[in-house]
């Protein structure tokens, strides 16, 4: 089968289509998905260029979202037959899903939502589970509360603008303001253009100084440190940057704020609260562009070019 195979880090050059063994099934719990499509997430490109060399053995292939069809299943799978679609994010760590065919448990499994594209249902897996575990586990938001979701453009931003919205939140957000129109449509209140505006004195003039319950950060920088000045009194950070230097949380202790950190989900409860919502239509998928496998690379640049010919919004997909 083809494969996207890393054998050495480095840019997206280190990508390469190589042809490799086709998996089978060695165990009765198995199940062979033939991968219709997947997407390319930062943690794709992390893996990539080495951040998390100590836990792979070279060569890899990474990749964390997959759709596609079941064509095998072991001999103890009862729930799942082939034919069945079904959508999921493979185990980090394991074979990724930038490959023709994926061999997983059956218990990753989720059935493939009514009415979406392979390639719609490829955006969801991981970000799905990340935000559900960032915005309802995490920072408990509830009906009425308030929202800022920095970086409302990305993967995890417009959906968890949606979902912020489905559960009763006032949402704010930041965009560049040629993708306002597209992030009120995606369910943000308020949006502000990070690059001519600073969010924290916007969202004390908003709040009349009261500052918002929830901060969801997927920019990172020095936000763990300036967030807690638009926050209200015991309010809630939800991060999943990495944190490269030490930062000053003297306003959080002044706010008695609260924070979390998460590392990307991939769970296969969270992404059945997010299959509810998408079959009910509170929220839906964000594709920003298709590529097909072969052109692995591009998507990687696309994804890491800070001098676009357009901003990016939402998931970048790569379709087998």
């Amino acid at each position: 089968m083809k494969a996207i195979v890393i054998k050495n880090y480095g840019g997206p050059e280190a990508l390469t289509l190589t042809e490799v063994e086709t998996p089978s099934i060695t165990d009765e719990n198995q199940v062979l998905v033939k991968v219709r499509a997947t997407s390319v997430n930062p943690l794709d490109y992390q893996v990539r260029r080495g951040d998390y060399a100590a836990l792979f053995d070279l060569p890899i292939t990474t990749g964390h979202d997959i759709s596609g069809d079941i064509i095998a299943v072991g001999k103890s799978v009862k729930k799942w037959k082939p034919g069945d679609k079904v959508y999921y994010s493979p185990q980090f760590g394991g074979f990724g899903s930038y490959a023709e065919y994926h061999l997983t448990n059956e218990f990753s499994l989720s059935k493939m939502p009514e009415g979406l594209s392979y390639e719609e249902a490829a955006a969801m897996p991981l970000i799905g589970g990340t935000v559900w575990e960032m915005l309802v586990v995490r920072a408990q938001l509830k009906k009425g509360e308030s929202i800022l979701i920095l970086g409302g453009a990305g993967g995890v931003g417009t959906l968890a603008i949606q979902v912020a919205k489905a559960l009763g939140a006032f949402v704010y957000t930041t965009g560049q303001r040629v993708l306002h129109e597209k992030l009120q449509e995606l369910g943000a209140d308020i949006i502000f253009d990070h690059h001519h505006q600073n969010y924290i004195d916007e969202i004390q003039t908003h709040t009349h100084g009261k500052g918002v319950d929830v901060i969801i950060d997927t920019v990172g920088g020095t936000t763990l440190s300036d967030a807690p000045l638009a926050l209200a009194n015991y309010g809630r950070i939800v991060t999943l940057v990495d944190i490269p230097q030490p930062q000053n949380l003297i306003n959080a202790w002044e706010k008695n704020a609260t924070y979390h950190f998460v590392f990307t989900r991939q769970s296969r409860d969270e992404l059945h609260h997010i299959t509810e919502l998408i079959e009910a239509g509170h929220i839906k998928p964000v594709v920003d562009s298709i590529y097909p496998i072969e052109e692995v690379k591009d998507a990687h640049q696309r994804m890491e070019d800070s001098k676009r010919d357009r901003p990016l919004l939402g998931k970048i997909v790569l379709s087998l």
